[in-house]
């Protein structure tokens, strides 16, 4: 029921937003450097590699497709960028990846490889589903960046900190997970949107992007 949900909305909405999608991709490509989509690796259901999609929002640096950390690094965001991330419109992209089956609307966030092999007991468990757009873990660390940005040493915060508990809110959020929980976390990631300052958003640490 949860698959035949995600793919029904999923490939509905990219046929209706197919003009913004096209829109934003040429403003993103003819505004800075570097083609409109940032691809990256990350893990997905059981272990499975996929190529994670998001609208480019930073200036092109190579390596960031293999999960480089520089979360927290505000120098590369492209003006565009900076709107985009404000209003998620940059995870769009990710409505493909519910259509291919990589992905879910909600469930754990998707993370690149390495940061996989920290605790691989607890992503055993949370990789038994497939990853989502927004999971409870994605609204308690909205400010993610500026956690990180505010950091001496950003990656042991995420590494020591920021990872461990959202492990543990997937783990809580995998054995209470209903459709009906699953809405309340969409609402309530819709309902965080518009009091969002700009810089301020829940960042992949992976997500240093090309």
């Amino acid at each position: 029921m949860k698959r035949a949900f995600d793919l029904v909305v999923a490939a509905t909405a990219l046929v209706v937003l197919a003009p913004v999608l096209l829109l934003l991709g040429v403003v993103v490509a003819a505004t800075s450097p570097g083609g409109p989509l940032f691809r990256q690796t990350r893990v997905g259901r059981h272990r499975r590699p996929f190529t994670l999609l998001k609208f480019r929002s930073m200036s092109v640096r190579p390596g960031t497709e293999d999960g480089a950390f520089d979360a927290g690094d505000r120098t590369r965001v492209t003006a565009i960028g900076r709107l985009l991330r404000k209003s998620k419109l940059d995870e769009l992209p990710q409505l493909w990846n519910i259509v291919v089956g990589d992905m879910s609307f909600v469930g754990p966030r998707p993370e690149v490889p390495r940061w996989t092999e920290v605790h691989p007991e607890r992503w055993e468990r949370v990789l038994a589903v497939r990853p989502g757009i927004t999971d409870p873990a994605s609204l308690e660390f909205r400010d993610e960046e500026e956690l990180l940005a505010d950091s001496e040493d950003p990656e042991a915060l995420y590494r020591d900190v920021i990872l461990p508990r959202k492990l543990e809110l997937s783990e809580e959020y995998l054995r209470r997970r209903t459709l009906w929980r699953d809405i309340v976390v969409v609402l309530g990631t819709l309902g965080a949107l518009p009091v969002r300052p700009t810089g301020s958003r829940t960042e992949d640490p992976g997500e240093s992007e090309a």
